[in-house]
């Protein structure tokens, strides 16, 4: 119940401030009290998402009861996985595959570098190529095994925790769903890119405890570690574009 009410939490309030996004002129000239709405509503993303990494983690390294979950669900994807399905997942995590996602960020660039989307862009950066160097730092740090499985779908390398296709998916789709409540006008349109960015994260995310290559903590803690980092790219950006617009003002004396 603790991480399902985080999740729910997290979720709830990087939905709340992607919504705020387009009525408020997200990376724009904003009001100050709009300018510490959004801050407020990073700081609280980064940390709440940061805490619930951290109880993951920490289950990971003791050893706690979730881990006994992570191993019943690998058992049971083990005896009831299907050739159909086992394709259908082969496709899915393709949407996180390192080709996958150099092109998508390659031609997300180069889409904001000549519309001069300069903030934009540099949010990119920060959140896929940078986030991504932070996902394996991640990897290295807790050094976990993967899932032992003996018909597992391939022989998959690198470490486990957190999931690299999980956080990676994260990061991109997050941020093209921000992009996207830029663009688009409506309620209805923005809201499905927010649901379309969530459901691949998740269908990714899926599919790596499916093929055996991740067990569930990993997958949770690859979409914590992402929403913290994304949280913390854009409102970087944020804060950079508003001192820029408006610089703090020295005080003059007289």
């Amino acid at each position: 119940m603790f991480y399902f009410g985080s999740f729910l939490f997290i979720i709830a309030a990087l939905l709340l401030a992607i919504a705020l996004g387009r009525r408020s002129r997200w990376l724009g000239c904003m009001s100050p009290r709009g300018y510490l709405l959004h801050m407020a509503l990073g700081v609280l993303i980064i940390f709440g998402a940061s805490f619930l990494f951290a109880g993951i983690a920490e289950d990971v390294i003791t050893a706690a009861p979730l881990m006994a979950i992570d191993r019943n669900i690998v058992q049971w994807f083990e005896v009831h996985r299907t050739p159909g399905l086992t394709a259908l997942m082969l496709i899915v995590t393709r949407f996180a595959s390192i080709l996958w996602v150099v092109c998508a960020t390659l031609v997300t660039g180069l889409i904001l570098w000549r519309k001069n989307c300069h903030y934009q862009l540099l949010a990119l950066i920060l959140a896929v190529p940078c986030g991504v160097a932070q996902m394996l730092l991640l990897k290295t740090v807790f050094h976990r095994h993967r899932p032992n499985i003996e018909d597992a779908y391939s022989t998959f390398q690198g470490y486990s925790f957190p999931s690299g296709h999980t956080m990676t998916a994260t990061m991109l789709y997050g941020l093209l769903a921000v992009l996207a409540v830029q663009a688009l006008k409506g309620w209805w349109r923005r809201t499905s890119a927010v649901l379309a960015a969530v459901a691949i994260v998740l269908l990714v995310g899926f599919s790596r405890i499916y093929l055996g290559a991740h067990y569930l903590s990993d997958v949770l803690g690859g979409i914590a570690a992402g929403i913290a980092w994304l949280a913390l790219s854009l409102t970087a950006v944020y804060t950079l574009r508003q001192i820029r617009i408006h610089p703090i003002r020295r005080l003059e004396t007289t």
